[in-house]
């Protein structure tokens, strides 16, 4: 075991000494540990339970055999973070997540690891993390939130995001929005939709790594602790048959949850974290991948942002696996002999799972779109690509030609769109946001939300090397790269320039000549670094471009 590098021998009477001063036993000593990293804290929504799935997990891993030993790391909560110098610093956390897993995992040699995360950067750092480190690991996740009600409806997060704009625009006033306030967020879980948390927290469980459920049981359910208990004993298990990370999370593995992810709709920002975590397990995932996936992966659920059904409707009708046992149906299919963390391999697992219902989860035969929910576009404002949720795009906006309103900073953008300066037909630009320029390329759900609450969802796309929340809709397409910062051809866009969007071929471009373009760049220098110390100033000079999943370059 690895851990009798600390727990056996002459040598290591001064170690078991110290595991003695926290309360082991001998006993405790003499069997497996088992890290389980958490994040559990008081400022995230979706953390606040965790340590209930700690105990669980605990619970299982005794009940299998093991000794649990927890420790603990940070999270950045998206919602609070946004709009506001704190976005900056929440793509960026995704590498000290990272960073602060492995150096538990090494520093104290674990037999093995169960990881419990929940929200948008803690799950793929510690997936990255899991591969890095490459021991005998699981992760079980806090589920997702249930939606709230308001005067009706369900209402979510991104629901007061909107009435925000739907204030300025006069058709909801301030009384109601402090209602909804009050009611959309009606307790503990990741934030009601497949947005970025729940959408990483279901392609965990496509991969793999997350036992069947991990994705979309919510998190007031007693499923999820049941859940947890099952991930604590799993990965006695999976130490004793010697099954790694690396194991399951191979390139069939991440074709896998690629289809899953055009089939839910997922959030954007998979196509920044699933790279960055293939990466880790030594895969190479070109961007162009997605768009080969989408092509031939139908969008089969209609999921809030985009759609009307919410996480505990995918739950109930099937969820991950209900939607992979349909996959199994497309001309493809998917790759059912991958490994996963329950010991059988994937087509073993989806012998169990069924659809419950042809309203949440369609057909493939007769889909909500007959391709997948996300888009790479090409062309000369984004040679490096640029990424849209196509399955949330008005049909009237998959193809949209107009002027461009520039702007070089997301709070300029929001203060024109909630003054009334924005027309429809615009096409809003935000540049020197991506990973290196904003730094930490900062998320825009409040113009995205705005231009929704405004009325203007269906006749204005906007444009960013930034990056947008999961919980945005429209014709929104971030991550262009080559950034802004870079030198990319965003920073040459004039206003007035004519943008031409073309979702279904793949295609963004802008109506200049390439000599216009080396014209406008003659004499060029990006602007001063917006940060100039710590950790984001670091991580601005080390961080690669959205294209490649904004990982840190290699030494």
């Amino acid at each position: 075991m690895r851990s009798d590098a600390v727990t056996k021998g002459l040598e290591r009477a001064p170690h078991r000494s110290l595991f003695k001063a926290m309360g082991y036993t001998d006993e405790e000593l003499s069997r497996p540990l088992i890290g389980i990293g958490h994040a559990q804290n008081d400022i995230i929504p979706g953390h606040m339970h965790l340590d209930k799935i700690l105990e669980a997990v605990k619970t299982g891993v005794r009940m299998a055999g093991g000794t649990p030993v927890s420790f603990a790391t940070i999270g950045v909560c998206d919602g609070i973070a946004m709009g506001h110098q704190g976005m900056k610093y929440s793509l960026a956390s995704r590498e000290l997540i990272a960073d602060s897993v492995e150096i538990m995992g090494e520093a104290h040699p674990f037999d093995a690891m169960v990881l419990i995360p929940n929200c948008d950067k803690i799950v793929p750092g510690m997936l990255m993390a899991m591969l890095r480190v490459n021991i005998p690991s699981i992760m079980v996740s806090g589920g997702p939130m249930l939606t709230g009600r308001h005067r009706g409806k369900d209402v979510h997060l991104v629901s007061v995001f909107e009435g925000v704009g739907q204030v300025k625009a006069g058709t909801m006033d301030m009384e109601e929005l402090a209602e909804l306030e009050d009611s959309a967020c009606p307790g503990c879980g990741s934030c009601a939709g497949m947005f970025t948390a729940n959408s990483m927290n279901c392609l965990t469980e496509a991969i793999g790594l997350g036992l069947p459920g991990n994705g979309t049981i919510p998190a007031v359910y007693s499923a999820r602790i049941r859940l947890a208990k099952k991930a604590g004993m799993a990965v006695m298990n999976l130490f004793h048959e010697q099954i790694f990370p690396r194991d399951i999370a191979t390139r069939k593995a991440f074709e896998n949850a690629m289809a899953v992810d055009m089939a839910l709709g997922c959030s954007t920002n998979t196509v920044l974290h699933v790279p960055a975590i293939a990466h880790e397990a030594g895969v190479d995932l070109p961007l162009e991948s997605f768009n080969e996936v989408s092509k031939r992966v139908p969008h089969i659920c209609s999921l809030i942002p985009g759609g009307p059904h919410s996480m505990q409707q995918l739950y109930e009708a099937g969820g991950v696996q209900g939607v992979m046992k349909e996959l199994t149906l497309t001309k493809e299919g998917l790759h059912l002999d991958t490994m996963t963390v329950t010991g059988r391999t994937l087509g073993e697992n989806l012998k169990e799972a069924a659809v419950h219902d042809r309203v949440v989860i369609k057909t493939v035969a007769d889909p909500y779109h007959k391709v997948g929910g996300i888009a790479v576009l090409y062309g000369n404002l984004a040679p490096d690509g640029g990424v849209v949720k196509q399955s949330a795009v008005a049909p009237e906006m998959l193809v949209h030609k107009g002027p461009a309103r520039v702007y070089e900073a997301e709070d300029e953008a929001q203060k024109a769109i909630l003054a009334g300066e924005i027309n429809a037909g615009d096409v809003v630009v935000i540049r020197y946001c991506g990973p290196k320029g904003g730094p930490g390329m900062p998320e825009m759900l409040s113009p995205t939300s705005a231009i929704i609450g405004m009325g203007l969802g269906n006749s204005v796309a906007l444009l960013t090397d930034g990056r947008f929340s999961g919980g945005t809709q429209g014709a929104c397409i971030g991550h262009i790269s080559p950034e802004a910062a870079d030198g990319g051809p965003i920073a040459f866009i004039n206003e007035g320039d004519i943008i031409e969007i073309d979702i279904p071929n793949n295609i963004l471009r802008v109506a200049i000549s390439a000599e216009e373009f080396a014209s406008r760049r003659e004499g060029w220098q990006p602007p001063a670094p917006k940060i100039t110390k710590g950790y984001v100033a670091r991580y601005a000079k080390m961080v690669t471009s959205g294209s490649t999943g904004a990982i840190l370059r290699d030494l």
